[in-house]
């Protein structure tokens, strides 16, 4: 996890840590020595990586598991899910001929509610290849799709090129 540590005149006794797009940031008091600022930033990384829960591809297999389970009565089948650098364009992927499902990478920061609709997104396409309105209403299963699809939105922008 990237970390930016900004120090302030300002800022007396408090430090604080936030993540924001995916970097944990660190308000620090300016006058704080180094050796102090490390234990801080160690402990808020540690309480961050625990908080968000490291996501990797076995994360990835539990949750599209869950999400089969609850929207789709356990019926998809797939042969892998996991997570893909290589996507930058797209949120995520699927390969009907040999059932695989990319998500990209840039989404292990975002919130879990947003990475499980464009699981369930992908899992939808194991039953309708296009975005027909069959695939829409089973996107639509997932509660919070409209929303993310609006989280979505403006990741996208804040981060075109």
């Amino acid at each position: 996890m990237d970390v930016i540590v900004k120090r302030s005149a300002r800022r007396k006794k408090t430090v604080q840590a936030r993540m924001v797009e995916g970097t944990l940031v660190v308000m620090a008091p300016a006058a704080i020595s180094d050796r102090e600022l490390t234990e801080h930033v160690s402990r808020f990384r540690a309480r961050m990586a625990q908080k968000m829960g490291e996501r990797d591809d076995a994360h990835l297999e539990r949750r599209a598991e869950h999400l089969n389970q609850k929207y789709f009565d356990g019926h998809l089948r797939w042969r892998s899910i996991c997570y893909s650098d290589r996507q930058m364009k797209r949120f995520g992927s699927c390969t009907l001929e040999d059932g695989t499902i990319r998500i990209s990478s840039r989404l292990r920061d975002a919130p879990q509610w947003v990475e499980d609709y464009v699981v369930v997104h992908e899992l939808s396409h194991l039953i309708e290849p296009s975005h027909n309105r069959r695939f829409r209403e089973l996107v639509r299963r997932y509660p919070l799709a409209e929303r993310a699809i609006g989280y979505l939105i403006a990741f996208d922008s804040r981060h075109e090129r």
